[in-house]
C-alpha cells in the first residue's frame, strides 16, 4: 500500500469516527498532493508525499511561532494540534548524531573545507538525507562539521 493510499484509508476511518480536526488536517494533505499532481502533470510516488508532508509540517512550525509572537493562543492549538497527525505520515527520523556522522562523511567525500562549500554540500546531503532527517539539523551539522 502507498502512502498516498494509506493516507485515504485514514481519511475514510476518520470521517467514521467523526473525528473532525483530524479529517480535515488529512483532507488539507489530500488537497496539497493532489494540487501537486494537477500542477506538474504526474503521479506522486511516496518520496514526493513525504516531500509534501515535510513542507506542510514546516508551515505550521512557522504558523506557530508567529501566532506565539502575535498572542493567539487560539491558532496556536490549532496548528499544533495539526503537527502530530501530519508527523504520522513521516518515516522514522535520524538522530542528531546519525546526521553529523553523515554529513561527516560527505565533507570527506566531496573534500569541502570551510563555509564556501556550504552549498555543494547542502546539495549532496539534501540528495542523500531527503526524507529521512529535519534538513534544519543538516543544515546546523554541515555548519558545525565545516567550521572545524
Amino acid at each position: 500500500m502507498s502512502l498516498k493510499d494509506r493516507i485515504t484509508e485514514d481519511m475514510k476511518s476518520a470521517m467514521r469516527a467523526k473525528d473532525a480536526p483530524r479529517l480535515s488536517t488529512i483532507r488539507l494533505l489530500l488537497a496539497a498532493c493532489k494540487q501537486k499532481e494537477v500542477d506538474e502533470r504526474i503521479v506522486l510516488d511516496d518520496a514526493m508525499v513525504v516531500a509534501i508532508v515535510d513542507k506542510l509540517i514546516k508551515q505550521r512550525k512557522d504558523s506557530i511561532a508567529q501566532f506565539a509572537a502575535a498572542g493567539r493562543t487560539d491558532l496556536v492549538d490549532k496548528e499544533s494540534a495539526e503537527l502530530p497527525v501530519l508527523e504520522a505520515y513521516l518515516p522514522a527520523r535520524m538522530s542528531a548524531e546519525q546526521v553529523a556522522a553523515e554529513v561527516a562523511k560527505l565533507v570527506a567525500e566531496l573534500g569541502a573545507s570551510g563555509p564556501g562549500d556550504m552549498g555543494k554540500v547542502m546539495g549532496a546531503a539534501k540528495a542523500k538525507l531527503a526524507g529521512t532527517a529535519d534538513m534544519g539539523t543538516v543544515s546546523a551539522a554541515v555548519k558545525q562539521a565545516l567550521a572545524k
